[in-house]
């Protein structure tokens, strides 16, 4: 059976929407199991066995379908079932606490806050979910109209009380082993996705990022998806996608769109940093503000974005993708990335970059 086929049986012909996480453990062929994969994740990444360089290929196969991978593209476009649980909390309390994500309401406004202290809000199996969890939550809520992303407070000795907005995928969980290949699909196709295309079939929102002291990798990605970026003067940002041997999610579509395609395959090829406050920093950021202003300027941005009302917000972020990333070529795009991240992560030279630049062996 193909792919396409397989997927047909597993959906009952596209009636049922099945997440990521779950088609792959539904039954198909040739794909690791639960069981499995707990093996594997108990190994190193330098130790595993490679099984899943299948789930790669299948998931390539399913996107590469335009009636499957749009089908799949929209089943996780759908809210999670957490989130539903609990959206009458949010609107009773005004909060909810997550654990590495936390939400709450102030008027018309939903913060998310990254909470990963002791990694300075890098992201890793433990934050997908929870994550995901409060975009649903921050987009579900019918008085909430523009939402904020910004990183909690971490204690790591560097940054003792500081917010960093956050240091991409945690390298140390990586290297270790306990880091699936399924996270960086389930994390571009869920959460990101869900910031820049909204929930399905029809709930968006303005989204605003809040950049303290560095957007590192997955973080810096993040920044293609907001609709404004405030940054602390000095907050670096870049993509360490050499050094790290993998393909920074979706950066490779949308970040040409932003910087220019010279510039973006100097940031993806060779390293290349944007520091806030500097020229060319204004092609990835809305306002550059001092440290201690970044509070101020988010209530004022807010402010602004609310006052006059936002009917047609939804509306013209739905327009601005038509020509720049209608549905069709992101699902291309992501076919094309779960077959190659999945040789990415499995590959030797990911665990040598890891050990060379990062020093992984000390955690």
């Amino acid at each position: 059976m193909t792919a396409t086929q397989i997927y047909d049986e597993l959906t009952d012909g596209g009636a049922r929407h099945l997440r990521l996480e779950e088609l792959v453990y539904a039954g198909v062929p040739n794909l690791p199991t639960r069981e499995q994969m707990e093996a594997e994740r108990a190994r190193p990444l330098a130790e595993k066995e490679g099984l899943e360089l299948a789930q790669g290929d299948f998931i390539a196969a399913v996107l590469a379908d335009p009636r499957t991978g749009t089908h799949l593209l929209k089943s996780m476009l759908r809210p999670t079932e957490e989130a539903l649980e609990r959206v009458d909390e949010f609107r009773s309390r005004g909060e909810v606490d997550l654990g590495p994500a936390y939400v709450r309401r102030e008027g018309r406004a939903g913060i998310l806050e990254l909470r990963n202290p002791g990694h300075l809000n890098a992201e890793d199996g433990a934050t997908l979910g929870p994550t995901e969890v409060a975009v649903d939550l921050l987009l579900l809520h019918p008085e909430i109209e523009v939402a904020l992303f910004r990183g909690g407070v971490v204690d790591h000795p560097r940054y003792p009380g500081e917010r960093i907005f956050g240091a991409g995928i945690n390298l140390t969980h990586l290297y270790e082993g306990r880091i699936d290949f399924l996270f960086y699909l389930v994390r571009d196709l869920g959460y990101v996705n869900k910031i820049y295309r909204g929930l399905f079939p029809d709930t968006e929102k303005l989204w605003v990022a809040a950049v303290e002291r560095y957007a590192i990798g997955g973080a810096c990605q993040l920044l293609h998806v907001m609709d404004h970026v405030i940054a602390a003067r000095g907050a670096r940002l870049y993509l360490p996608a050499r050094r790290e041997g993998i393909i920074p999610g979706a950066s490779n579509l949308r970040l040409p769109r932003f910087v220019g395609d010279r510039a973006a395959r100097q940031a993806i090829l060779s390293g290349r940093e944007w520091v806030a406050g500097e020229p060319d920093t204004e092609l990835l950021v809305d306002e550059t503000v001092e440290p201690g202003e970044v509070d101020d300027a988010i209530a004022a941005r807010i402010e602004l974005l609310t006052s006059s009302g936002l009917i047609n917000a939804a509306a013209n972020r739905r327009a601005i993708r038509v020509g720049q990333e209608p549905l069709d070529l992101y699902r291309q795009y992501m076919s094309t990335y779960a077959a190659e991240q999945a040789r990415c992560h499995l590959s030797p030279a990911l665990v040598a970059n890891l050990e060379q630049h990062w020093n992984a062996r000390r955690g």
